[in-house]
């Protein structure tokens, strides 16, 4: 965060308690949500005869769970309100294997979407689902250095985006650039959508 007018609160987005609180907050600080982008989540990988139930229940609690409790609060947001869901390109294409349960939470999250839609119809709330692929970030990059060690990161980085058609990753301000524009007038008439914002990967 940046800039004279950013704020901060801290909340657990599988405590529905601290996330009611975190929206009265803001609603008391600004008097109104004008957007919400739900974008908490985690992977938590290992085969199917090895993950664990606590690694399942986490990582459906933040990713699926989270997001309901992030975008719950209709009543605080004005009319014509924006929300956006990130997700993952793992919703339809989980991206190897042992990525079972994060793949099968960013599956809800996509249906979640479609049916919240219906739930808010006649509000002028829209909501929209955003997946990204791989995205060049610091924490992708450290997950790389734990997995192949520190001199290994920029090789993995190039060979994570090859099989994409774009030849690249993308870069962290184009996920914010596609947030803004769900949020913008632009898409005015677009809701319930799965914008995939990974280059072409899962469409070939």
């Amino acid at each position: 965060m940046s800039g004279p007018n950013c704020s901060g609160i801290v909340a657990d987005v599988t405590d529905p308690a601290a996330m009611e609180a975190a929206h009265r907050e803001v609603v008391a600080r600004h008097g109104r949500l004008d957007a919400v982008v739900a974008n908490a989540g985690i992977g938590a990988h290992a085969p199917l005869g090895v993950i664990t139930e606590e690694q399942f229940d986490r990582t459906f609690a933040v990713n699926a769970k989270g997001v309901l409790f992030t975008v719950r609060r209709s009543r605080c947001c004005r009319p014509a309100a924006r929300s956006v869901v990130i997700d993952s390109t793992a919703s339809v294409r989980p991206a190897a294997a042992g990525t079972g349960p994060y793949g099968g939470a960013e599956a809800a999250v996509r249906a979640f979407v479609r049916s919240r839609i219906q739930d808010i119809k006649g509000s002028g709330i829209r909501m929209n689902v955003l997946s990204p692929g791989a995205v060049d970030t610091e924490s992708l990059r450290r997950a790389l250095a734990m997995a192949q060690g520190a001199g290994a990161v920029p090789g993995a980085v190039r060979r994570t985006g090859e099989g994409n058609p774009t030849g690249r990753i993308a870069e962290p301000p184009e996920m914010g650039e596609a947030v803004a524009f769900l949020c913008s007038d632009t898409s005015g008439f677009i809701a319930g959508v799965e914008l995939f914002a990974n280059g072409g990967t899962a469409q070939v």
